[in-house]
């Protein structure tokens, strides 16, 4: 026992001297209770709303301002024309907009009835649910708490439409997310641990010190797994819409693109991190904190980016799957083309070129 228990206590003093090993035992699991505690939630939080007021009266201004005083939406302005509906839905921004009939508060007050129309952006199903059942409740109370004198109950039924999604289907709202997921771990994950595996096996050395330059090297590792990748971003389209009923609204040629501009930031990525690791093991822990994990909880593939605390919000800026999945809902779903999604490919750009960049720079420090 006396020299089990020495053992004991030199394996503690190993850990403890091991920085690497504390961080995965306290820290790690510290972060992932605050993201999940924090991101793992159905409520609603700073959803933008616009209205089209028709009406202009009263009543109509009332339950404008009783659905904005709540914590649950931010109120965006109101529209001038019907033609600004989809416009405004495209920029991306907007989760719903209010519609007052004409002459609301008047068919109000004598019919006893009166009509609003939701319209809630469903390319994202499960807060479209969520938003038009909190609108709905929020119109109820306002009905019940309004006294008047005409005689009789008041009753505002509102019509529902879900734009992009009018089926509800899950499948749109999941597909853009798995995208990618799948080339994120095909692209980054699979170039990291392939490129540190040379390095345990000493042949990355050998290339090193060849008359290939840096940029050769890495260019000539990536291509491999950016025609892999490519191919996985086709089959998935094509499954979506042939399994899963996915259209393609937009033009498929920049749907096409952007996956390949994706496709070369997620390898840009891989690349750099296989720069930091020299084992496979520490590529792998690398990947997972910076690559599943962000995609899955930050990206907005699950959980909307607006619920979350601000911080985590923006977090949420440097992850490359966030810009890739607004960009593939806008063409597949919206019918968006470049001019409203330019500036999340612009940030694709740059994360590209940057992750690039210092991917060779780390390249040459080698081999100085």
């Amino acid at each position: 026992m006396k020299r089990f228990r020495g053992f004991v206590i030199k394996e503690f003093i190993h850990i403890i001297r091991d920085f690497r090993t504390l961080l995965i035992l306290f820290a790690l699991p510290a972060v992932q209770l605050l993201i999940f505690g924090y991101v793992v939630t159905n409520e609603l939080k700073d959803i933008r709303i616009a209205v089209f007021d028709q009406s202009r009266d009263r009543f109509s201004r009332d339950i404008t301002n009783k659905i904005m005083a709540s914590d649950y939406f931010i109120f965006d302005g109101y529209l001038e024309s019907s033609h600004d509906i989809e416009a405004r839905f495209k920029e991306g921004m907007v989760k719903q907009i209010i519609v007052f009939e004409p002459d609301f508060g008047h068919r109000l007050m004598r019919e006893k009835k009166a009509d609003i129309q939701l319209l809630a952006d469903a390319s994202d199903a499960n807060t479209a649910n969520l938003v038009v059942n909190y609108t709905t409740a929020i119109i109820q109370d306002y009905i019940l708490g309004l006294h008047t004198d005409a005689g009789g109950p008041l009753r505002i039924q509102p019509e529902v439409r879900m734009m992009y999604n009018e089926s509800m289907k899950g499948a749109f709202m999941f597909v853009p997310g798995v995208m990618a997921l799948i080339l994120m771990i095909v692209s980054a994950l699979m170039t990291s641990i392939t490129i540190t595996r040379e390095k345990e096996m000493g042949t990355m050395e050998t290339l090193l010190v060849s008359p290939l330059r840096p940029l050769q090297i890495i260019l000539g590792k990536v291509t491999p797994y950016v025609v892999l990748s490519f191919i996985n971003a086709v089959t998935i389209v094509v499954m979506g819409y042939f399994v899963f009923g996915l259209p393609v609204q937009g033009s498929l040629a920049l749907l096409l693109i952007e996956c390949l501009l994706f496709i070369s930031v997620a390898l840009a990525l891989g690349i750099f991190i296989s720069t930091m690791a020299e084992t496979q093991q520490m590529a792998m822990f690398y990947s997972m904190i910076m690559l599943l994990l962000p995609t899955i909880l930050l990206s907005g593939f699950i959980f909307p980016v607006e619920n979350m605390p601000v911080i985590l919000q923006w977090l949420s800026y440097i992850v490359p799957a966030k810009y890739f999945i607004i960009i593939v809902k806008s063409v597949m779903l919206k019918g968006t083309g470049m001019a409203f999604v330019w500036k999340e490919t612009l940030v694709l750009l740059v994360m590209m070129i940057f992750f690039i960049a210092n991917s060779v720079r780390r390249f040459k420090i080698r081999l100085a």
